[in-house]
């Protein structure tokens, strides 16, 4: 749940939240007193919370539950960072903040998250591997999406997320570089950084320590340079 009186900044977390398939908005507020009647038709996992708002804070709104779900913080205001931990949020966002440092919130959300729950093991993986050698299927968005291998551009690694890049676009599902370089076929793709798996067939061009994918200069790990020019160039 997003509670942030400001229209842009619900917008800016609703964008945010679309792009990471761990997430589901189940409601957006614009003050406190919404998000309790939310909060009485619903459970809630976690709340994106803004603290400087009308008629009740964020802070007041946050004591005031018997019971809190994990909360992050959002605001423009640092002062209040001390007293975020001692109510045990996650996290303190400080506006502006990237899509990157939203993740890396998200990322500890989903860890405590995961220490609360009993059976964390019965969650499916976001990765399922097809039994054909041409295309994988990846959970994302609250969809199943079937990505041919050959229009994978590149794999990026976002800590415990990974971004397909792909001809029509890009998809983010939470996975490790690891395991989809265990699963992917090693004659199509092969990793190229601590943070990078590339289609072999992709690339263009190697240009110092970065390889040209389609105008995406992908960059090379110092470990891994010399296999990446024995299989590409050589």
């Amino acid at each position: 749940m997003i509670i942030d009186d400001e229209y842009p900044a619900r917008v800016l977390l609703n964008d945010y939240a679309s792009k990471l398939p761990l997430l589901q908005v189940v409601a957006s507020c614009k003050t406190a007193l919404e998000a309790m009647a939310v909060l009485r038709e619903q459970t809630v996992d976690l709340i994106f919370l803004d603290i400087q708002m009308p008629e009740l804070t964020g802070l007041e709104f946050l004591q005031s539950l018997t019971h809190p779900p994990l909360v992050i913080f959002t605001t423009a205001y640092a002062d209040y960072a001390l007293k975020g931990y001692e109510l045990n949020v996650v996290d303190y966002l400080l506006k502006p903040f990237s899509f990157e440092r939203f993740v890396q919130a998200v990322n500890k959300a989903a860890e405590r998250f995961q220490l609360t729950q009993s059976t964390p093991s019965a969650t499916p993986s976001p990765i399922i591997q097809s039994e054909q050698k041409s295309f994988i299927v990846v959970k994302a968005d609250h969809k199943l999406h079937r990505i041919a291998y050959e229009d994978i551009l590149f794999i990026e690694g976002l800590r415990e997320y990974v971004a397909f890049h792909t001809v029509s676009g890009k998809v983010i599902t939470l996975e490790s570089l690891k395991k989809l370089e265990e699963m992917l076929p090693a004659e199509t793709f092969i990793r190229v950084h601590k943070s990078y798996i590339v289609n072999k067939k992709k690339v263009k061009s190697l240009y110092g320590n970065q390889l040209d994918i389609a105008g995406h200069w992908i960059p090379i790990g110092k470990l891994y340079r010399d296999e990446v020019v024995k299989h590409l160039f050589s």
